[in-house]
């Protein structure tokens, strides 16, 4: 065993029989993504009882089966502390949450290696993030996009990220996102549940596609505006692109997405002399239970100063 690894024993659920292994796994242990369970399977980390490894993530599961998976422990992360202006909205020994920027990217990755969220709480935190991600102390348990502005949360310590990953495991997390989108929607609410996936024709985009993750969005229209509306959407899953995908598919995408927008020429013009230069979505609301001391919290924000022009200037024009 590699030193400081932890193995952490996994049972197969009985609706999970038929699955992929790796889907079932991550069913199973919310605190590990499908992504990590897929690298630790074919790198000989998941064995059975009999301690023969599972090398294929993709061979079917056996609902009841018991698996034992070695986490490795976390590697240093390379990343440092950088004293980056946070807007911190409740923080306690467990966790933090954030009413991120639009700008602001939460994990470094190829093209953005530094001034993201997790430097930025690397030195809030003195170095206090959760390590359950594999990585020492990242903390990160969900995200919003680059250019998605709102609220968010990070673990400080590892039972509240495994408290935390459960609860969006469960899907009992109110998120709730404004957003301004083209059109007026007809019905004025409604649910769109559609799967979601990696598109085929494009990897840097998500599509609906059949045998993709579940996914399902709550919308409700809170005011009419020209050409377009403000519309709240709730959550029931959390998918990547999940607002911006759902919407664009019942015909109404958010004012200024340049990845599923298809903005009307009017609205191209107005965006471009405000200087709005985003998809216009905001993380609005953020309601989970305290993974320590089970207590209710909730937090709204309100949207930033972009945003909230460009909805003024839409309903002076209406």
């Amino acid at each position: 065993m590699n030193r400081g690894a932890e193995i952490l024993q996994v049972r197969i659920a009985g609706l999970a029989d038929g699955l992929r292994l790796d889907r079932a796994l991550a069913d199973a242990a919310p605190t590990l993504s499908r992504e990590r369970l897929k690298a630790l399977i074919t790198g000989g980390k998941v064995a059975d009882e009999s301690g023969r490894a599972a090398r294929d993530p993709s061979r079917k599961a056996v609902g009841g089966q018991l698996f034992n998976v070695t986490l490795p422990a976390p590697t240093p992360l390379d990343n440092e502390a950088q004293d980056i202006a946070l807007n911190v909205v409740f923080e306690d020994d467990h966790l933090i949450v954030i009413d991120k920027p639009a700008g602001l990217v939460v994990h470094p990755a190829a093209g953005n290696l530094d001034g993201t969220l997790v430097n930025a709480l690397l030195h809030h935190c003195a170095g206090q993030l959760s390590g359950i991600g594999g990585v020492a102390r990242p903390g990160i348990v969900h995200r919003i996009d680059k250019d998605t502005s709102g609220l968010m949360i990070a673990a400080k310590s590892d039972v509240a990220h495994v408290g935390l990953a459960a609860q969006f495991a469960a899907h009992s997390i109110d998120r709730r996102y404004r957003a301004i989108v083209g059109g007026v929607p007809m019905p004025s609410s409604g649910k769109v549940d559609a799967p979601l996936a990696r598109s085929p024709s494009n990897r840097k985009k998500i599509a609906i596609v059949q045998g993709g993750k579940h996914a399902i969005t709550h919308y409700q229209m809170l005011r009419p505006l020209k050409g377009a509306a403000l519309v709240e959407c709730r959550l029931e899953t959390g998918r990547t692109h999940q607002v911006r995908v759902h919407m664009a598919s019942i015909g109404h995408a958010l004012l200024g997405d340049p990845v599923y927008g298809g903005t009307k020429h009017a609205h191209r013009a107005l965006l471009e002399s405000l200087g709005f230069r985003r998809q216009a979505l905001h993380a609005a609301r953020l309601g989970f239970i305290h993974p320590v001391n089970s207590n209710a919290l909730s937090f709204e924000s309100v949207m930033p100063s972009d945003m909230q022009e460009l909805y003024d200037t839409l309903y002076s024009l209406g």
